[in-house]
């Protein structure tokens, strides 16, 4: 597991309700999932910003980067590389 997905993983679920944080793989579906909604999205870009002074743009703002904590780590990693 790398740094990023440790990261995103403890963010994830220290400010969002999860019954069973064992549960939620890092591939599974946040929103699927009922974790994170459209208003959490806009939490998530706000610690990108304030961690890793990552501005999200508005054609980032895809499930192909923010569906799960793999893809959040793999966007971080992307964006910081």
């Amino acid at each position: 597991m790398s740094t990023q997905t440790d990261a995103v993983r403890a963010y994830i679920l220290s400010n969002f309700p999860v019954a069973d944080p064992s549960s939620v793989a890092d591939d599974a579906s946040l929103m699927e999932l009922g974790i994170v909604d459209s208003t959490g999205l806009l939490e998530v870009f706000e610690w990108l910003k304030d961690e890793y002074s990552i501005e999200v743009a508005d054609a980032d703002m895809v499930p192909e980067n923010f569906d799960s904590i793999a893809r959040i780590a793999a966007y971080i990693a992307r964006k910081t590389g």
